[in-house]
């Protein structure tokens, strides 16, 4: 029997191939190492502000995203969080249970909230209780992390066992899979992490079109740092032999940096052109998607009531 594996996604906007590269590669590949879940963490972007008709347009979005890049709802549970009831109530019980103190000291609590200094809500610092409801929910074992990410699962593995010393043994000891992700450096600030928050000129979104490719590679930095960055990128959509040759050039001194461009750039349309062909097939047919997550939703709610029954009898509410 398969071990089961759980990771949510924010709809914040189109998938870039840093999204891409840096997660949703991975989560493609464990589909059959695991039994996974994969959710649309709507509940979680509603601690910025985002207009209603936008988050719904950006739920859907990422949902033919996912599903286009090779998500597969025959191989893994895919729905949106907030059609499964249990991740708030779980937050709550989690909430009575977690210390201020631990909260207030999360790395991206203090981060958001500079983002956000007009905006500093009460979910933002208790995101990370939702995190560990989100996992602790279905008790599953393992949960795909970079290494930026560990500081999170170290929360909801301590809530856990908060739980299990006050109550009763009930959730698992969660196990991060670590992967060997890529950092994908900025297109136009390659000493930053690739991100929205940098403008779409930093990055290139699964949903670009061959003009906007082409723009932004040729416009992407060329100092020593951002050569680096763009032929570290190369092999990730490029040819093997060709990634090696261009690296002897650029040890030589010898490497143009028109010819690695246009490389990267015809690498990169070549990985779009199915992808984005995907995308046209499933936005003729709204409906189907909206089925997937439906019937993703429901196979999520089975378990997810089940177990909630139980943690409302442990705590007493039931």
């Amino acid at each position: 029997m398969k071990k089961t594996l759980l990771s949510g996604i924010k709809p914040t906007g189109h998938i870039h191939i840093g999204n891409y590269l840096g997660t949703v590669k991975n989560w493609i590949e464990l589909q059959d190492q695991y039994s996974c879940y994969f959710f649309i963490a709507d509940l979680h972007a509603l601690t910025i502000k985002l207009e209603p008709e936008k988050l719904k347009k950006q739920t859907f979005d990422l949902a033919v995203d996912l599903l286009s890049l090779g998500i597969d709802p025959k191989k893994s549970i895919f729905f949106k969080q907030s059609d499964v009831v249990g991740h708030t109530e779980l937050t709550w019980i989690f909430n009575c249970l977690v210390p201020v103190s631990e909260l207030e000291r999360m790395t991206q609590f203090k981060d958001e909230s500079a983002k956000q200094p007009d905006n500093v809500n009460a979910g933002l610092l208790t995101y990370p209780a939702l995190q560990a409801a989100d996992i602790l929910l279905y008790l599953v074992e393992n949960v795909p992390v970079g290494q930026d990410q560990i500081q999170h699962l170290e929360l909801s593995r301590i809530i856990a066992r908060k739980f299990n010393n006050r109550y009763q043994n009930f959730f698992p000891e969660v196990k991060p899979v670590l992967s060997n992700t890529p950092k994908v450096m900025s297109l136009n600030n390659p000493i930053k992490k690739m991100s929205k928050s940098l403008g779409p000129a930093s990055y290139i979104a699964i949903r670009d079109d061959k003009d906007t490719v082409i723009k932004k590679i040729k416009k992407a930095v060329t100092d020593e740092q951002g050569v680096k960055n763009l032929l570290e990128l190369y092999p990730y959509f490029g040819d093997k032999k060709k990634h090696d040759q261009m690296t002897q050039e650029y040890k030589a001194g010898k490497l143009m940096n028109a010819k690695l461009k246009e490389e990267l750039t015809i690498s990169i349309l070549d990985f779009l052109e199915p992808i984005q062909k995907n995308i046209k097939d499933y936005e003729k047919n709204p409906d189907k998607i909206y089925k997937i997550l439906e019937n993703g939703a429901k196979e999520a709610q089975k378990i997810a009531s089940k177990n909630m029954l139980e943690i409302k009898k442990i705590v007493g509410i039931k």
